[in-house]
């Protein structure tokens, strides 16, 4: 890591002490200031911040200063912080490499975080994964993700079907499958997102689609169905 300028000025030790208030509009004034200072020395407290902040708006306001620093800076730190055993620190870092958007950094993007167990993580690595994908590999990455139809609750379906149709029609052959499968789940949520990637503006809800569909084939036809 880079580390803070073992002799800050007064401003500089006013800001870190700042970004570490109980306000939260002190630590998001904080956080602007680092953004646009643009200090180097800055990116350790800033990356500790992003690790325990409880307030959104501040956490932005966190990757935005980050984003403000060179990218020869932040990234490695950034992939460092993949590893990290917090999993708000992984989140964050995932978060601030998608606005950085250095398709360099893919390799960082494992399976294990487009797998985490934390919904948070998985969402934030969702999300940059299909702004980092090098052409070519669309696909492949709409198959990992695809094994994680029908997890968790609408929220976290929700990022996992933008961020499927975000890839495009790649993620047709995948969500065929899907619908499938086995598990209801799994069939209820690749439904919804075929229908996000024809309509964005559906209403996103597979439960109660499925059950309507369900109630109209009746039960023994729509198993049939999915099979």
């Amino acid at each position: 890591m880079v580390p803070i300028n073992t002799s800050p000025d007064s401003s500089t030790t006013r800001l870190l002490e700042a970004l570490g208030a109980a306000n939260s509009s002190v630590r998001l004034q904080a956080a602007l200031a680092a953004g646009t200072n643009a200090d180097p020395g800055l990116i350790t407290a800033l990356m500790a911040r992003c690790a325990i902040e409880p307030d959104f708006f501040v956490r932005d306001m966190l990757t935005w200063a980050l984003t403000r620093l060179p990218a020869e800076i932040t990234v490695p730190v950034l992939r460092e912080e993949l590893r990290s055993e917090c999993a708000q620190a992984r989140s964050q870092a995932l978060h601030t490499l998608s606005k950085i958007g250095d398709k360099a950094v893919w390799p960082s993007i494992t399976r294990s975080l487009l797998y985490d167990t934390d919904d948070e993580v998985a969402r934030s690595a969702w999300r940059a994964a299909v702004v980092l994908v090098p052409e070519g590999q669309e696909a492949g990455l709409a198959a990992d993700l695809a094994t994680r139809l029908g997890r968790g609750e609408r929220a976290v379906q929700l990022s996992l079907s933008r961020a499927l149709v975000a890839l495009g029609e790649v993620i047709e052959p995948v969500l065929r499958s899907a619908a499938a499968d086995a598990d209801p789940a799994v069939r209820a949520h690749a439904r919804a997102t075929e229908r996000l990637l024809h309509d964005p503006e559906a209403a996103f809800d597979p439960g109660a689609e499925e059950a309507k569909r369900i109630v109209a084939l009746g039960p023994e036809r729509a198993g049939d169905a999915a099979c």
